[in-house]
């Protein structure tokens, strides 16, 4: 019985670790915050040929003003960087995950998600990256990053960003 008993307490605690997992949603925290971990095996942020580096150094997201999916000059920047690394690293693929804060319907910010991902995704095709190496998809509000309203929370949620993965260049 005290056998019994010990197996089930195992598993029990087997089960209960197996549902802890603090960087489900990448480094970070939720919406892709640090590449979304698909290739941080692939080398650490040291490695300028590793995903980690990519979120880490390169920076793997932009920020837009409110109600705007047009590409700052802060943002050109850094897009420009990803786009010099995407083109030196061919087997890496990306998905361009578009974000908006919590104000307005879900419908709204689903479409203006949708319109972040896509503008970074032909600037970044516009800098030469292959137009088949890149997805986009929109989480609108569904993913915030920070979570509060006040306009600080608001800032860090309207973004793009790019998460690196292996996968067949085209």
């Amino acid at each position: 019985m005290k056998l019994h008993s010990s197996a089930l307490l195992l598993i029990g605690a087997l089960a209960l670790a197996a549902c802890n997992n603090p960087d489900r949603f990448g480094a970070g925290g939720p919406g892709g915050a640090g590449a979304g971990g698909a290739g941080y095996g692939q080398g650490g942020a040291n490695d300028p040929n590793s995903p980690a580096y990519f979120a880490q150094t390169i920076g793997d997201r932009v920020l837009f003003q409110v109600d705007q999916s047009t590409i700052t000059p802060e943002a050109r920047m850094i897009l420009t960087g990803q786009a010099q690394w995407l083109n030196s690293h061919p087997q890496y693929t990306a998905i361009i995950e578009g974000h908006a804060d919590e104000q307005g319907t879900r419908e709204y910010n689903l479409a203006l998600g949708a319109r972040r991902a896509s503008a970074v995704q032909e600037f970044l095709i516009s800098q030469g990256v292959a137009g088949g190496r890149l997805r986009t998809v929109s989480y609108g509000k569904e993913r915030p990053l920070a979570v509060c309203s006040e306009e600080s929370c608001y800032a860090q949620n309207r973004r793009a960003v790019t998460v690196i993965s292996v996968g067949a260049g085209s």
